[in-house]
């Protein structure tokens, strides 16, 4: 007769435990399968060079940050900002992604609101994000020198990232062998 009164219990204290961790964690905080692994194989055209092509061997080699934007992307703009004055130091290349988008309004876009990126692979279809994990934009990676993903930071960067998480994980990565 207790079994049937413990049963029920044991599943609510269970589901109040579940939400109650929940509760705490950050929304953002969205767990890459990636991390530790070597980028996606891709390649796709520049967006300003439709003949050029980038791919995943260009991420070997340097430490780099692979941001996906788009025109359309409202925290995009947000972010501008913050991106421009990084690549103003000169710390990393930030390498581009424009994430299902259309060549010309990515070109004014980049225009009006500045171009941080050593160079911009053209993503139109979404496929290359898709295989990066991207569940929407902005998204930053962090890409050692092997091609091996350190980081994922879902979400427009802030100087409060780029400075305590973003950075530091450069210099670590840089110093490595």
């Amino acid at each position: 007769m207790r079994l049937r009164y413990l049963i029920p219990l044991v599943l609510v204290v269970g589901l109040v435990a579940i939400f109650w961790v929940g509760l705490h964690r950050d929304p953002r905080a969205v767990p890459s399968p990636l991390i530790g692994k070597p980028a996606p194989a891709f390649s796709l055209s520049t967006l300003k060079q439709a003949s050029r092509q980038i791919t995943n061997q260009d991420l070997k080699g340097q430490v780099s940050l692979v941001n996906v934007w788009a025109s359309w992307c409202m925290s995009c703009r947000e972010e501008s900002p913050v991106l421009m004055a990084l690549a103003r130091r000169n710390v990393v290349p930030i390498i581009g992604l424009d994430y299902k988008d259309q060549r010309a309004p990515a070109m004014k876009w980049l225009k009006n609101h500045g171009d941080p990126y050593s160079v911009i692979g053209f993503d139109s279809s979404g496929n290359v994000g898709i295989n990066w994990g991207v569940y929407g934009v902005p998204e930053t990676f962090v890409v050692d020198k092997q091609g091996v993903i350190r980081l994922k930071h879902v979400g427009p960067l802030t100087n409060k990232v780029i400075n305590r998480q973003i950075l530091p994980l450069v210099a670590k990565l840089r110093a490595a062998r």
